[in-house]
């Protein structure tokens, strides 16, 4: 079991690590070019339609980060296993508190300063990820030495 708890959190990591660079270098710069007649339906639905595309993989992500707590393989240092757990404490909180309000506000209508906000504070996610998406490497890397 720890295995296939482990596999799932390198997946769903990897998965946002991806997803993030996409999102951070393609699509939320992309919103100052939406028309602002199709403003607010553009923002409506891209958050009805990126919800379960990063909802499912995030939830993924942090059960099973959390379940290595306890489930830890012996050749993952405890220290490195709860500094990945840090990277995912960020990036959740900045998700809650800084991105989601730049959503809302978006979702009322274009503000370039929201936009702005929104393109310059998620690379607080998009570092913490790829860092996070490292240390998952590392781990797996490591699992697959030969025992001693």
């Amino acid at each position: 079991m720890p295995t296939f708890i482990f596999l799932l959190n390198v997946i769903s990591t990897w998965y946002m690590v991806g997803l993030i660079w996409m999102v951070q270098i393609v699509h939320y710069p992309l919103f100052s070019r939406v028309a602002t007649e199709n403003y607010v339906e553009y923002q409506e639905l891209h958050q009805r339609w990126i919800t379960p595309v990063v909802g499912v993989p995030m939830l993924i992500e942090i059960a099973t980060a959390l379940m290595m707590l306890n489930q830890r393989p012996k050749e993952m240092p405890a220290v490195w296993v709860w500094a990945a757990l840090v990277l995912l404490a960020i990036i959740w909180l900045s998700t809650a508190f800084l991105q989601i309000p730049c959503h809302n506000q978006l979702s009322q209508a274009f503000d370039a300063n929201a936009h702005s906000r929104l393109v310059n504070t998620n690379w607080i996610r998009t570092i913490a990820w790829t860092a996070r998406g490292c240390i998952v490497a590392w781990f797996a890397y490591c699992m697959m030495q030969p025992s001693q």
